[in-house]
């Protein structure tokens, strides 16, 4: 295989063991690759055995954050890629009681975690729902700016939840008052 230099930001690998990836973040001895099916994963830079898909010179254009947004973006439009949304550290292996006025009947307990799952689940959903009305062919630009006021509605319904994620940037938000 042809050296051909460092790669840069938005560079495309595919890692025998990782699968198809994207350089995120450069260090000095390392780089930073996000794979569709691992995650991120640090990777030396000296490592010779996987396949460069795509090279993108190295230089300091493109930020982390920017690349980021970018490939998220790219990965749940065309692949149906999910991010890893973390749980907010206190709420880890708790659990969620649900206890009924009636004293004779039984609570009900949830682990948290669970339930954490069935909300990403429920926000992935509706993204994916907004991005195909988004892209509908049938769907006139009136049609779509209502059904995407249902579904802003439907994110502000959600936005109790927020409580349970640990990073802000992946909370629902709904109408701006």
């Amino acid at each position: 295989m042809e050296d051909l230099g460092l790669l840069g930001v938005s560079s495309r690998v595919k890692h025998p063991a990782y699968g198809n990836g994207v350089i995120m973040k450069l260090h000095y001895a390392t780089y930073d690759v996000c794979f569709i099916l691992y995650g991120m994963k640090e990777v030396s830079k000296e490592y010779k055995d996987w396949e460069i898909i795509e090279h993108v010179p190295a230089e300091d254009s493109m930020t982390f954050t920017e690349a980021e947004k970018s490939l998220v973006s790219i990965l749940k439009k065309w692949n149906g890629f999910s991010e890893v949304i973390p749980l907010g550290a206190k709420w880890k292996n708790g659990t969620m009681i649900l206890k009924p006025s009636d004293p004779s009947l039984k609570s009900k307990e949830i682990p948290i975690d669970t339930f954490f799952h069935k909300i990403v689940m429920t926000r992935d959903r509706l993204r994916v729902m907004e991005q195909r009305i988004n892209s509908s062919k049938n769907l006139s630009d009136e049609e779509k700016v209502n059904l995407q006021q249902y579904l802003t509605r439907i994110y502000g319904s959600l936005t109790t939840f927020n409580v349970l994620f640990e990073l802000k940037a992946h909370h629902f938000k709904g109408e701006k008052k």
